[in-house]
């Protein structure tokens, strides 16, 4: 219990941290009166988005807490209870971490634009800080929720029968409500920022030919809202569901064998990630205004020295070095799939090879991003199974949990260097917004870039880690249904009850897909329209004698996404307890394991061709095949807006209904057995 203890204060550590660094990116100023009003304005959009996302969010909590009550009642009043209390508490502390990040984000774009006039490491410094408040508090309210309330249910359950393997499995409430959370904010942010970006996007650059963030534009103050309820707010909810589901996995399997250092372990392990990241943090700098090397290398410092914190964890506590090969293969797959996403996405021979497809028009530029795309998730897949290989002859599946924390343990800097990209790209929104000149510009646009390098890895950190979290949990429900019925799971593939399994749950993920895209080209298509009516009905807004009605995107696109966001939530939830109770448990786990086959390469099909996609249209903006205004810049935004939903919305969602499918078998899986005995079918 030292160890967990221990974990509880680097939790406390890391939330003081955020509380220090949002105090210090306070005390910069916000700049001239227009860029505060232009900060404000974003600020409250952001705000009450979130606002009336949590309000949507909290009906479905409400629901799973009454399912969870009443279904997993026959276990005891005590157990369904304190796993309802897991859940809310789950859920609630991911809310938490998503409204305090984003309020010091939404408040540091302006400050770092002001700092832009001092110097570019000024600015620099201004915006990861404020990143890194998201970073620190996600995680360390992840850390801190989850061993608190395995201290507290430990001492209460003390008497039961395999009180830690009892206490653990109430936990998995935990793991469940940070997924619901993550899924909403994911799909809702995503669709909220890329329908207003596609928006702005088409009306803005294509149509009427004024530049990215032009106050002219309608759509602008939403497409700054979205930078922050999308990759800011969605990105932490995302990163905090994958953070404690490594997690909790690991603590699930070792109970399950017995194995109480394991389960410890688990939880220390990822206190000192947390530790890493923050040390990292401060090896931030730059002299040469080259943000994206400084950010990348305080990633793999925080890498480097986790490696070395876990080595000494696992030696002299564990006593045996097998896991920490298991650890090391988890953070070393990590990094890769982070540098093959910059490579695929940043990399110039390929940015000049879509870019130049543009030339021939949309068509050819679309398909030579999904080439792109298609080809980035060959490698990145092997390297999960070879790093899956390597941890389950490690420990096996206890492994293969470790093996997600240890590219989980990162997630401080991670998450830091992902909302550092809406800070950044907010600060250039308001430069240009607020006419701060060519020299400001040319600073924000540099952080910008860099921005978008961090995103893109982020993202793939994201989807690498959700294949062996989604697969440890996966594995965690194999050995409960052992623990329940004395039989091993047997997935036979000949077995026509999983091969049906696998045929939905390989189906879903393109269900999500469509369901997420569509959305934001419905959503869209209202921004555009409203932008029009606005170019067309108010007098002197081109010639920038008038303002335009900002507040009508906001609101279009709020409703859209909040609208859009229920029935694919309720899909991921909802389908895992239906093939279970209808079909056995071996159907269930044909449809986790078609999911997972699908939905990894799927996802990062999707993410890596929008960056792809996105970083060729800026490729042709910085003056190549024609520059801004060419025929080959109009076919790369039309382009763009097409991989916008790709890699903001379907692609890293589907990470989230991975795991959530198989965190929701896990925690209903004595409930699933029970009434599959009683009204399922093929028994």
């Amino acid at each position: 219990m030292n160890l967990i203890f221990a974990s509880i204060v680097i939790g406390i550590i890391s939330v003081l941290y955020s509380v220090i660094m949002a105090k210090y990116v306070l005390s910069h100023s916000p700049g001239t009166e227009e860029m505060v009003n232009i900060s404000d304005a974003i600020h409250e959009g952001a705000m009450a988005f979130l606002t009336r996302e949590f309000k949507t969010i909290f009906w479905f909590i409400i629901f799973v807490v009454a399912l969870i009550l009443v279904g997993l009642s026959y276990k005891g009043i005590p157990y369904s209870i304190a796993t309802a209390i897991a859940y809310i508490t789950g859920a609630t502390l991911s809310l938490l971490s998503a409204f305090f990040g984003m309020n010091i984000s939404t408040r540091a774009n302006a400050r770092t634009a002001e700092g832009a006039k001092k110097s570019f490491n000024e600015a620099l410094k201004i915006a990861f800080f404020g990143g890194s408040v998201m970073g620190m508090i996600v995680v360390g309210l992840g850390i801190i929720g989850l061993t608190f309330l395995f201290a507290i249910y430990t001492g209460i359950f003390k008497n039961v029968p395999d009180s830690i393997k009892y206490v653990v499995s109430i936990l998995t409430g935990f793991s469940m409500g940070a997924s619901s959370v993550a899924l909403f904010a994911r799909v809702g942010g995503g669709i909220y920022t890329k329908a207003a970006d596609v928006g702005a996007d088409l009306v803005g650059k294509v149509e009427a030919g004024i530049p990215e963030d032009d106050p002219r534009n309608a759509a602008v103050i939403a497409d700054n809202v979205g930078d922050n309820v999308g990759d800011c707010a969605g990105m932490g909810a995302d990163l905090y569901e994958s953070f404690v589901g490594s997690i909790l996995s690991g603590m699930v399997i070792a109970a399950a064998n017995g194995d109480l250092k394991g389960v410890f372990l688990s939880a220390f392990l990822a206190a000192l990630g947390i530790i890493a990241s923050i040390l990292a943090v401060f090896t931030i700098r730059t002299a040469k205004e080259n943000a994206s090397r400084s950010l990348l290398q305080a990633t793999f410092v925080s890498a480097i020295l986790f490696a070395i914190f876990s080595f000494f964890a696992v030696k002299f506590y564990y006593h045996t070095l097998n896991i920490y090969w298991a650890i090391l293969a988890g953070l070393v797959v990590g990094v890769l799939i982070g540098y093959l996403t910059e490579y695929y996405t940043i990399r110039e021979s390929i940015l000049k090879e879509i870019a130049e497809a543009a030339t021939r028009g949309v068509a050819t530029n679309i398909l030579s991003g999904i080439s792109v795309g298609m080809m980035s998730a060959v490698i990145p897949v092997i390297l999960i199974a070879i790093a899956i290989v390597i941890a389950f002859v490690s420990a096996g599946f206890f492994g293969i949990a470790l093996a997600g924390i240890g590219m989980l343990s990162i997630a401080g800097m991670t998450v830091s260097v992902d909302a550092y990209g809406p800070i950044a790209d907010n600060a250039g929104g308001i430069a240009e917004m607020a006419h701060l000149g060519e020299n400001i510009r040319k600073i924000t646009d540099s952080l910008d870039s860099a921005g978008n390098t961090t995103a893109a890895i982020g993202k793939g950190f994201a989807i690498g880690s959700a294949a062996l979290t989604a697969l440890a949990l996966f594995a965690a429900y194999s050995q409960t249904v052992k623990s329940l019925t004395g039989v091993s799971l047997n997935l036979n593939i000949l077995d026509a009850k999983v091969v049906a399994g696998l045929f939905i749950g390989g189906v879903i993920p393109f269900f999500f897909s469509a369901s997420t895209i569509k959305a934001v080209g419905k959503t869209a298509g209202l921004v555009v329209e409203e932008v029009r009516r606005q170019f067309r009905e108010i007098e002197g807004l081109m010639e920038g004698k008038a303002k335009p009605e900002y507040a009508k995107c906001v609101d279009i696109t709020t409703q859209g996404a909040l609208k859009s966001m229920i029935i694919p939530g309720f899909v991921a939830f909802i389908a895992p307890l239906v093939i279970g109770i209808l079909f056995g448990k071996e159907a269930l786990g044909g449809l986790l394991a078609g999911s997972l086959v699908t939905g990894v390469p799927l996802a990062l099909f999707m993410a890596n061709a929008g960056g792809a996609w996105d970083n060729s249209k800026k490729y042709i903006e910085a003056g190549n095949f024609g520059g801004k205004g060419s025929k080959a810049h109009k076919a790369s935004v039309e382009g763009d807006t097409v991989g916008d939903p790709f890699k903001d919305t379907a692609g890293p969602s589907l990470n989230i209904l991975l795991k959530l499918m198989a965190i929701v078998s896990l925690v209903f899986a004595p409930l699933i057995l029970t009434l599959h005995d009683k009204i399922g079918f093929l028994k």
